[in-house]
């Protein structure tokens, strides 16, 4: 098939989705949701009899899960179009090094942390280390995906009914609480180019008599890894699409700081390496890093040993094997009052590789200047090897595992009084705790198998003295001796939260003409805490490339609330709610009030006008609070000497391009609140019952946010700052607040032969401007019967008008949705599925879209990708169901971008490699309804 006709296929079965609605009228609500009774809603504690109110909730449930073919609680989330923000990638360096396993959810592309994640409308811990090493989080990979009854998602500012957090919005995960009989689920599934096999089995039942029921369930998972090196796209460095030649991984290097160039190992070495690596070592060079030759006026290829396929052995997908239940019961002591409790647990082994070990010199110091002298041949040196799986003894050896033990309970009691008054009084605990294992280099132990021991100090330079035989270098270790200088660092982390919560509301406070008044009030007490307890060797030097940071901080937290539904006449309805928080911590105290209004007028049964305005917070991370000094030891992108010394070269080829450097952080115990403030206004209309379209203008502000300052932000500033232009031929200001901060964090080496290079950053979290978001959602539903089957549309679709992001007061706004910003946010969202039913059978077809982002280089847009799956579902009998679900229908890979330099050479925030996937699911029910 050629480019263009696939293109044209992608393109006519998206339009053809979203068009779709045109011929076929969409779902609004079945005659179920339809009728008077009062349901709680996401938003507001006060029960009403319908679902609609004055914010939009987008609902997901489980039916629309199995149809769509959504295997994870991540892939659900990827298909909610209000979900804007980069997410952790399963193959990502930073998610490996600081969160392995864990993944987020970013509404608004607000940042994870300013989305509120609740189970069954209550807390649930954060992930116990920190978002990118920065701050806390909740992880929503270890969600039971098969256990889930619906998903709801509120976005905008909700503080005033939820407290804290709930900045961007609120994501609630309703699992199962109605079974009859017992129904088991099998899931396998595989990928056309193989690896990454999976299976899941999942049970729910329940018994209940006239007092007591209770209802359980259990999902166990098994997921195998994936590895880089089973996908053509990204197996090797010959993929890179910047360059014509293939630029080698420098598996074993000498290098002469003198000189700037590599030390000629010869070929005849490299020959005999050639073995490792599985083979695929081999005598390599990089242009202008040898000697200079006069008759060419330029510097020959610098020689080295190297291999162009050890950049794939990291995974794609992570090893995952563990089990989630839950349980749900109640006791009714009197025809008013229940006691009931309810249990979530679950234990996980994840087992995944970013990528190989690797050495170079490290003085005790932690610098990361890795020069020493020479006696052996009386130089200054720069010694640097990665190990291969030929030396570790594979890559068991060298994955990073995360055992993940997660548990909440919350027992209570619930019931009525009076006339119409309901109350609940329940405490919640909620915990989550980590044995995080990361493979690691001892630096000294390393030094001194490498390099001997040291003779002094250079009295010229100041560099540390060895007498190393280069044959050391290029002689491949011995398992033992690998083994006698690597070793797991062993962490240990937890966090928990508590809370005691008291509600009452009641729906009829009292009549007005139009109406019955609603109310709700809540008062809450409560703490939460977390501890990293890390290796106490890793809060030294004593591991090569890492010097981390340590973390313990607790808080308390008490809280009032109400809401008020008020009917001003028979067709308008006014609502608003108020809060007060108060966190004490760290002999800090923070109060806030928050609060929200909405309006709703009903001028026709069939449409709503609505609008709603609300105010929110977010009380200092804990992490962000609590954290010690430490250091990581990253590598980056010298962009100044790139753009000064080497203009005409692109950055993913430039000298200056993969700097290791220091990165230095503490925490800040003078943080202020976030706060922020969002609006919404739109319209449902639902002429029938087979029908509803809504559309809904959003607006979010935020000030006074909270992060660390990003490395490559600040070494891109940096450099535009001294150059007085950005990449894009923008004028900057050296004199702007961002310049002097920016120029003030980065630091370079005063002397020696590093002079004027990068030596470390400091980004440490401070309360920054402000951040702004507006755009538009719309959401289409509907369904046709017909003699010949039921057609079905669902169509969510969300438009960002504006991205702003302002670092400081003063400074010019970032256009976070320019291509020149330093983000990655597409402007365009969107998710159609369409589906047919015919008595026993379904077949559904779902396809996303994702609009343009900005391309590598930051001077224009990659276009915009698509992404097809289907799923057909068969009622073998009324109690056994059979479905299939092909995932990337197309086998379409990410969209190409031809100046994308770092591996795997695509933004692992929106693409992975992984190809169509096939997942056959067996569904058996035992005792109850039909299915």
């Amino acid at each position: 098939m050629s480019d263009l006709h696939r293109i044209s296929l992608k393109s006519a079965l998206f339009l053809g989705s979203c068009l779709a609605f045109a011929a076929t009228p969409a779902w609004a609500q079945d005659e179920e949701s339809a009728d008077s009774s009062e349901i709680m809603v996401i938003g507001s504690r006060i029960p009403r009899a319908v679902q609609e109110g004055p914010a939009p909730v987008t609902t997901i449930n489980a039916d629309a899960i199995r149809d769509n073919g959504y295997t994870s609680v991540p892939d659900i989330l990827r298909a909610v179009t209000q979900n804007g923000g980069e997410t952790q990638s399963q193959q990502s360096f930073s998610g490996a090094s600081f969160t392995p396993g864990a993944q987020q959810v970013d509404l608004r592309g607000l940042g994870p942390n300013h989305t509120l994640v609740l189970v069954n409308g209550r807390r649930i811990a954060d992930f116990p280390l920190p978002y990118q090493g920065r701050s806390n989080f909740t992880d929503i990979s270890n969600l039971p995906v098969g256990l889930i009854d619906q998903v709801e998602v509120l976005s905008g500012s909700a503080s005033a009914i939820y407290g804290s957090d709930a900045i961007a919005g609120v994501i609630n995960f309703k699992l199962k609480k109605e079974v009859d009989g017992t129904t088991l689920d099998y899931r396998i599934g595989m990928t056309e180019h193989g690896g990454g096999e999976s299976h899941r089995a999942t049970i729910t039942t329940g018994w209940s008599n006239d007092r007591f029921h209770i209802i359980a369930g259990g999902e166990y998972l098994l997921q195998l890894p994936l590895w880089a090196y089973d996908r053509a796209i990204q197996d090797s460095t010959a993929d890179n699409p910047t360059l014509s030649y293939d630029l080698s991984r420098r598996v074993f290097l000498r290098y002469d700081p003198d000189n700037d160039e590599y030390v000629d190992p010869g070929k005849a070495t490299c020959d005999s390496l050639s073995y490792l690596n599985g083979g695929t070592t081999y005598y390599a060079q990089r242009a202008r890093y040898g000697a200079y030759d006069p008759d060419l006026d330029d510097y020959g290829p610098g020689y080295f040993c190297g291999s162009s396929a050890s950049i794939g052995y990291g995974t794609i997908l992570s090893r995952r094997e563990g089990f989630n239940g839950f349980a749900s019961m109640g006791v009714e002591f009197s025809d008013n009052e229940e006691l009931f409790l309810d249990a979530q647990f679950g234990i996980s082994n994840v087992s995944l590789m970013p990528d190989v070990l690797s050495w170079a010199y490290q003085p005790s110091s932690g610098s990361s200047d890795t020069t020493f002298y020479n006696s052996f041949d009386d130089r200054l040196d720069d010694w640097s090897r990665q190990f291969t799986p030929e030396e570790s003894g594979g890559f068991g050896n060298v994955m990073t595992r995360n055992r993940q033990e997660t548990f909440s309970v919350t027992p209570g009691i619930r019931g009525q009084f009076g006339k119409s008054w309901n109350y609940e009084l329940s405490f919640n605990h909620s915990q989550y705790r980590s044995r995080v294992k990361f493979p690691q280099i001892i630096a000294a132990k390393a030094n001194a198998l490498f390099l001997g021991e040291q003779q002094g100090v250079d009295p010229d330079y100041g560099y540390p003295v060895f007498n190393a035989d280069p044959e050391r270098l290029y002689t491949p270790l011995t398992e033992a001796e690998y083994n006698s200088i690597a070793v797991y660092s062993v962490y240990n982390p937890r966090s928990w939260t508590d809370n005691l919560q008291a509600t009452i509301s009641n729906g009829e406070l009292f009549d007005l003409p139009a109406g019955p008044v609603g109310f709700a009030a809540v008062a809450e007490y409560g703490g939460q805490g977390y501890e990293l307890n890390p290796d106490p060797l890793a809060l030294t030097d004593y591991y090569y490339g890492l010097k981390d940071s340590d973390g313990y901080g607790t808080r308390t937290h008490w809280a009032v609330g109400g809401e008020l539904r008020v009917p001003v006449t028979s067709f308008i309805e006014l609502s608003g709610a108020g809060r007060y928080d108060s966190f004490s911590f760290a002999d800090n105290t923070i109060d806030k009030f928050t609060y929200n209004a909405g309006l709703e007028v009903r001028p026709h049964s069939s449409l709503l006008l609505r609008a709603a305005y609300g105010t929110g917070f977010r009380a200092p991370d804990l992490h962000y609070v609590f954290t010690g000094p430490g250091n990581t030891h990253p590598s980056a992108t010298d962009y100044y000497l790139c753009r000064t010394e080497e203009p005409d070269e692109d950055l993913g080829d430039c000298s200056y391009s993969d700097e290791g450097i220091v990165a230095q952080r503490n925490g800040n115990k003078d943080l202020k609140p976030e706060k922020s403030r969002s609006f919404n206004a739109g319209f449902v209309f639902a002429p029938s019952r087979n029908f509803d379209v809504s559309v809904d203008y959003f607006w979010v502000s935020l000030a006074d946010q909270v992060q660390d300052l990003s490395i490559d932000t600040l070494l891109r500033d940096e450099a535009d700052c001294r150059i007085g232009q950005t990449m894009g031929g923008s004028a900057v200001d050296i004199n702007s607040p961002t310049c002097q901060d920016a120029i003030a964090r980065v630091q370079r080496f005063g002397g020696g032969v590093n002079q004027g290079r990068l030596d470390a950053v400091a980004v440490n979290p401070v309360n920054i401007a402000r951040e702004k978001t507006d755009g538009f959602d719309v959401t289409v539903r509907g369904s046709l019967p017909t003699s010949f089957g039921t057609f079905s549309l669902t169509l969510s679709h969300t438009h960002v008008l504006n991205h702003t992001f302002q670092q400081y007061p003063g400074d010019t706004p970032i256009d976070k949705l320019a291509y020149d910003s330093g983000y990655y946010m597409p402007r365009d969202k969107s998710t159609a599925s369409i589906s047919w039913a015919l008595e026993g059978f379904k077949a559904t077809v779902e396809g996303k879209r994702l609009g343009k982002l900005p391309n590598y280089d930051e001077d224009a847009y990659i276009p915009a990708s698509y992404l097809y799956n289907a799923t057909i579902q068969y009622d073998v009998t009324d109690h056994l169901r059979a479905s299939f679900t092909v995932k990337n229908l197309l086998d379409s890979n990410p969209v190409k971008d031809p100046t994308y330099a770092s591996y795997p050479y695509y933004d692992i925030s929106w693409f992975d490699s992984v190809g169509r996937s096939a997942f056959l699911q067996l569904t058996y029910k035992i005792g109850g309804d039909p299915l």
